[in-house]
């Protein structure tokens, strides 16, 4: 039988454009493939799949290059890139978009928005919407829209198929309902190769949104009042804030609210009446500028990084705030910082086990950030990130798996906690042979000791 042929655009060391087709988001965990196989259709997708299992050259998945660890490259195998597969095709009278895989944020919400409608997604416009949907999504619309993947209506997936095959499926609540379930927060690169979201979209014109900023000596009232607030505030109202190295002196919460801004300003008045703010923005705005407002240049600009995160269940006690200010006291340098998000309002109105994003009684989404720009400063900056979330382990529960962290203990039961078994079966029935592998990939069974060395 004749070999596969890799199809598409095709990008190896030799090519000029190599070091830019290979650079993810974090720099801190480069990588060399030796082919980069740029997709331009499903054919590609599935080319390049059996090219990878005929060959037995390792592969990885990548649409937005945006996983922390960098799952998405691999030393010396095969990339399979999606991100020129990015065609958005809406349905104004069903009200559903269907969405190649290789479209990034900004791209999806543009679009949307010519049609007077959006999802519910993350801020970063270079994000890709694929990895985001599957691992849950959270942003700015969730308390109202509930998580990206609670708005999925359809999955075509690429799977292993025979010895070395492949082929393309669709899932759905009525066609391989299980896999649907598993892509609803089971973490993107598990089961298959996205090519394809079709999304249920909400029609959305003007919004108000919120910025509010206060110095260091606020902090830990700003945190409190917020903490409290945030998560059972009107369910059209989502928010955030970011709590910087004491050396930034920026304390600031952000929100959006899907409803007039008189509206707006009593709901925030808890935060308008703490401490001494330095800084207040409150205004109406079509939608469109309202992700514009929220998107974050840096975090779309390739850098050196360490990311890690938690989600909290209750408020943080006064120690735990305490605990956060030392740290922010001690921090590597002025970009280091925890970022917090609100919950509740719809993603709680779905069970822990309805889909596989597990953690729908959280009340805070919280993340741990650090960079820097000299190579030699990664142990520091990777050492603060470890002995802050270690810090606050007593208070915490989980991660999200869109926030990968190779140094968490039990990261299956941390990304899935009690999905983790519904999910290792989905693994069995679509991979049975662990075809898509990678370091924190779901096991095929609990003692795994393909995953062990990553505790």
């Amino acid at each position: 039988m004749e070999k596969t042929k890799l199809t598409g655009r095709i990008v190896t060391p030799d090519d000029a454009d190599y070091e830019l087709a290979r650079t993810n988001n974090n720099l801190s965990v480069p990588k060399f493939p030796k082919i980069i196989v740029f997709c331009q259709d499903v054919d590609d997708v599935v080319n390049a799949l059996k090219w990878a299992r005929e060959n037995q050259v390792p592969f990885r998945i990548r649409s937005g290059r945006h996983s922390y660890e960098n799952f998405s490259l691999v030393n010396g195998g095969l990339v399979i890139d999606v991100s020129e597969m990015n065609k958005i095709t809406v349905n104004r009278e069903n009200m559903t978009a269907k969405i190649e895989a290789g479209a990034g944020l900004g791209k999806v919400y543009n679009e949307l928005w010519e049609f007077g409608t959006t999802i519910p997604a993350g801020t970063e416009s270079s994000v890709g919407l694929v990895g985001l949907a599957l691992g849950g999504g959270i942003g700015m619309l969730s308390r109202l829209f509930g998580l990206t993947c609670d708005n999925l209506l359809e999955v075509e997936i690429v799977i292993a198929d025979g010895e070395n095959g492949a082929k393309l499926i669709r899932a759905d609540k009525h066609h391989n309902s299980d896999l649907f379930w598993a892509c609803c927060g089971g973490g993107g690169g598990n089961f298959g190769i996205v090519t394809s979201l079709t999304f249920k979209v909400h029609a959305i014109s003007k919004v108000s949104i919120f910025s509010i900023s206060w110095g260091w000596e606020d902090l830990e009232a700003a945190f409190d009042v917020w903490q409290h607030w945030a998560p059972t505030t009107d369910l059209r109202l989502t928010s955030e804030i970011e709590l910087r190295a004491k050396e930034a002196n920026r304390i600031i919460a952000q929100g959006e609210f899907v409803g007039p801004v008189s509206s707006l300003r009593a709901l925030i008045r808890p935060l308008l009446e703490t401490g001494s703010p330095t800084n207040v923005f409150i205004k109406e705005v079509p939608y469109k500028k309202a992700f514009q407002f929220f998107d974050e240049p840096a975090g779309n600009r390739p850098a050196h990084r360490k990311r890690s995160g938690s989600f909290l269940k209750k408020p943080f006690p006064l120690k735990a705030i305490s605990t956060m200010k030392h740290f922010l006291e001690n921090a590597p340098n002025e970009r280091s910082g925890i970022w917090q998000q609100s919950l509740g309002g719809a993603i709680r109105q779905h069970s822990p086990t309805e889909t596989a994003f597990f953690y729908r009684e959280a009340i805070i989404a919280q993340e741990y950030l650090a960079t820097w720009s000299d190579p030699d400063e990664k142990q520091q900056n990777v050492r603060w990130i470890e002995e802050l979330r270690d810090a606050l382990k007593k208070y915490i529960t989980g991660d999200y798996v869109n926030w990968p962290d190779l140094l968490i203990k039990n990261w299956p039961k941390a990304y899935y906690g009690e999905n983790i078994k519904r999910l290792q079966s989905v693994k069995k029935e679509y991979d049975p042979t662990n075809v898509f592998s990678f370091p924190q990939s779901i096991p095929l069974k609990a003692d795994d000791k393909k995953n062990a060395h990553l505790r």
